[in-house]
């Protein structure tokens, strides 16, 4: 049976060496060499690519990345649990509503995000309305700027805060609530108290995906931050696009991915903590 199982993994096995392994350590290998003249990787072998890690500049470009996708992740949290706990609840049209949070995925992301330059832009939808009801004199500055890279990152990503805690609440036994309003609870009460508890897997997951996904964001921050708002992600393609410094491209990438891998396995480490 064992032998039966190996054979049935191979080909797992061996796409998963192709697809995942050896490109990590062909990003591995350019991150411990020196860019060369023109663009690409040469000799000699350094670690000069991690220590430039620690200059202020990219140091403050990796706090300012951390710190919106936080900010993000918190506010899609605000607007996801509520949201989730109406869809769970609503005893009608449950499938309308969970096609209305999918349905945005059905286009194209970078048409999402030109859409809210037209809308945040001085002359778009909200200031032109602002300005004919009276309300403003001047146009309020929406884009480029820090507002408008987290707006763009909790409209891009809210879904995937949404459909876990969905899918928690889902299967949240209603005698439990019941219950709790026998022995005396009030209903903010038994929310606080019986169901973010019990929804906490589904809330602790969204917050893992969303967060990984603003950390890792690239086309938001570069569009509706206007090079003003640098995150990771964009000055990691940067460094592939434009700057054709791959070495730091890949070391910066490689230090991406640490991050992310310890907040998953620290993730899984409280989830299991729990169980």
């Amino acid at each position: 049976m064992n032998r039966l199982r190996s054979y049935f993994l191979a080909p797992a096995v061996f796409f998963l060496v192709l697809l995942f392994v050896t490109p990590l350590g062909i990003i591995l290998g350019y991150s411990l060499l020196s860019r060369g003249a023109y663009g690409g990787v040469e000799l000699p072998v350094t670690v000069e690519n991690y220590l430039r890690l620690f200059d202020p500049l990219y140091a403050l470009i990796l706090i300012r990345s951390v710190a919106y996708a936080a900010i993000a992740t918190l506010v899609c949290l605000l607007l996801g649990f509520p949201l989730a706990l109406f869809i769970a609840r609503s005893q009608k049209h449950k499938t309308l509503f969970l096609a209305l949070v999918v349905i945005p995925f059905w286009t194209s992301f970078l048409v999402r995000t030109y859409a809210w330059m037209f809308l945040l832009r001085d002359t778009g939808l909200i200031n032109f309305t602002l300005q004919r009801l009276g309300i403003l004199s001047e146009p309020l500055p929406l884009l480029y700027n820090a507002f408008a890279v987290v707006l763009g990152l909790v409209y891009g990503y809210l879904p995937f805060m949404v459909l876990p805690i969905y899918a928690a609440l889902e299967k949240l036994d209603r005698a439990v609530l019941e219950a709790a309003a026998d022995l005396g609870a009030r209903p903010f009460e038994a929310l606080w108290r019986v169901t973010l508890p019990l929804s906490m897997p589904g809330i602790r997951a969204g917050t893992v995906l969303v967060f990984i996904s603003c950390l890792g964001s690239y086309l938001t921050p570069d569009l509706l931050g206007g090079g003003k708002t640098i995150m990771i992600g964009t000055l990691i393609q940067n460094q592939f696009t434009s700057a054709r410094n791959w070495p730091f491209g890949s070391a910066l990438s490689l230090v991406l991915m640490a991050i992310v891998m310890l907040m998953v396995l620290s993730a899984l480490r409280r989830q299991e903590d729990r169980l």
